[in-house]
């Protein structure tokens, strides 16, 4: 006889909230369910918090220290560019904030200063050599606002670190490696980026299998950029950059599975350790390599008639937006990852290592009769619905590094999410972490406020709806609601 569970979740208020509200400053929004934009951003020398916040017409800039209390604000007309958005932010050596406003792919950036103290602000241009390069990514970094172009026609990269008003672009050359494809054939990185363009990962954010299944991912650190690459069955390529001297460091750590039986192979860089996944048609191998030495921490293999980790951590399956469904053996499982995307996702807080393993496809539908296959017909985007499907299983990693059941306990992103789905007031967002907690910055478009919100680890209660929805790493945008078992 099964084992009664019972899952008791409290109708009236709790003592134990996840979420508290830390600040809100009234503000009136032009059309913000549409053209609203909203960057929260900590200044890492003074600990200050900021928050950019931007509809069509004006931007207003709200300055906290590092307790939360509003020590300054400035109100301005944005750039007349409407089709232009934030994308970045730095913050100069006295303390005032630059805002990147970006057009056409980022091929042109406006970079405006604002100084809250006169509350004025001037703007410069910078335009991409577009007949030269491309943009791959942005990102922020130590104060810093960075653009990762790629060379069109050279082996490398171009990184450009905007700092003091000032651009410098720093080369990245790559074509003293070597590169190779499936077949062991000699490639370029130009190559291979075309056919596996560059993911950037945010290891402070929960990564979804549809991001981590990339195949090339951009690891952004406090002093270096770390460049894996999975295009190859025999091995991770990895390559660190140091920011301040531009030295790359290349590191191959080689593949469990023999290649020859590999269908699938990815990777993901945490905590200095590099977890990798290959898939055979009878097995599923799981590394977790150290880093700096190479050295396998630890393996394990789940083949096709494994009921220990079966039982441990159920592999499940879920199409579009429906509830997951468990697989009914190991080996259904193994054998749904070859027509899939594969890959694994990373998550470490304070306390564990969360991990998510399993393969995600999305394919185009098209809902117009009169669509033919082979036909030259194009059709609006109404014309096509997109299916999803994720086979997956999570657990999380010990520090002995063995893989056990997740604990049911939300993370704070999880509470983020289930938040966003319940408030459907909420008009424009942004999420940082600060300090050892989570920040939601958002516009409440009925009470016309700005409001921060803290977020933690826990369950979070609401008085109107005490059970919580767990957001799963294979896609945290989808909810699973918690209900009564007898299981």
């Amino acid at each position: 006889m099964k084992k009664l569970v019972f899952v008791f979740l409290f109708i009236s208020t709790s003592t134990l909230f996840s979420q508290t509200v830390l600040t809100s400053y009234a503000l009136d929004l032009k059309n913000a369910e549409l053209s609203g934009q909203i960057i929260n951003a900590a200044n890492k020398v003074t600990n200050d918090l900021f928050a950019f916040v931007a509809d069509r017409e004006n931007v207003t800039i709200l300055k906290y220290n590092q307790f939360l209390f509003l020590t300054d604000q400035f109100t301005t007309t944005r750039i007349k560019q409407p089709e232009n958005e934030m994308v970045g932010y730095s913050f100069g050596e006295d303390g005032n904030p630059t805002l990147y406003w970006a057009s056409e792919g980022s091929k042109n950036i406006i970079l405006t200063k604002y100084f809250l103290d006169t509350k004025t602000s001037k703007s410069l241009n910078f335009k991409l050599p577009v007949e030269e390069q491309f943009v791959i990514t942005h990102f922020q970094k130590n104060n810093f606002f960075y653009l990762l172009a790629q060379e069109k026609n050279e082996q490398g990269l171009v990184l450009y670190v905007f700092k003091n008003e000032a651009c410098e672009a720093k080369s990245l050359d790559f074509s003293t490696f070597t590169f190779q494809d499936k077949s062991t054939k000699q490639v370029t990185l130009n190559q291979i980026l075309r056919k596996y363009p560059i993911e950037k990962i945010d290891l402070d954010f929960i990564n979804p299998l549809f991001v981590s299944n990339q195949k090339s991912k951009l690891y952004v650190l406090n002093d270096r950029l770390i460049l894996t690459l999975d295009h190859n069955f025999r091995r991770t390529q990895v390559f660190d950059i140091n920011l301040e001297t531009l030295a790359i460091t290349e590191k191959k750590f080689p593949q469990s599975a023999d290649p020859k039986t590999m269908t699938t192979s990815n990777s993901f860089f945490s905590d200095n350790k590099l977890f990798q996944m290959n898939v055979t048609e009878n097995e599923l191998l799981f590394d977790v390599k150290d880093y700096h030495s190479n050295e396998t921490l630890k393996s394990i293999k789940i083949d096709q008639n494994d009921t220990l980790y079966f039982k441990k951590v159920p592999f499940l399956f879920q199409k579009n937006e429906s509830q997951p469904k468990k697989f009914k053996s190991t080996k259904k499982f193994l054998k749904s990852l070859p027509y899939m995307n594969t890959g694994l996702s990373v998550f470490k807080n304070y306390q564990n290592t969360y991990i998510t393993i399993g393969g995600y496809l999305n394919t185009y539908q098209s809902n117009n009769p009169l669509f033919l296959n082979d036909g030259p017909f194009f059709f609006p985007e109404s014309s096509y619905s997109m299916n999803t499907e994720t086979a997956y299983f999570e657990g999380m990693v010990n520090a002995s590094l063995d893989l056990i059941q997740q604990e049911t306990q939300p993370l704070a992103i999880d509470n983020i999410f289930y938040f966003l789905n319940m408030h459907k007031e909420v008009a424009a967002q942004n999420i940082i972490k600060f300090k050892d907690y989570y920040i939601l910055g958002y516009y409440d478009r009925i009470t016309k406020q700005y409001i921060m919100r803290k977020f933690t680890d826990g369950f979070y209660y609401e008085e109107r709806n005490p059970i919580i929805n767990k957001a799963s790493l294979s896609n945290p945008y989808q909810f699973e609601t918690l209900k009564f078992s007898k299981d």
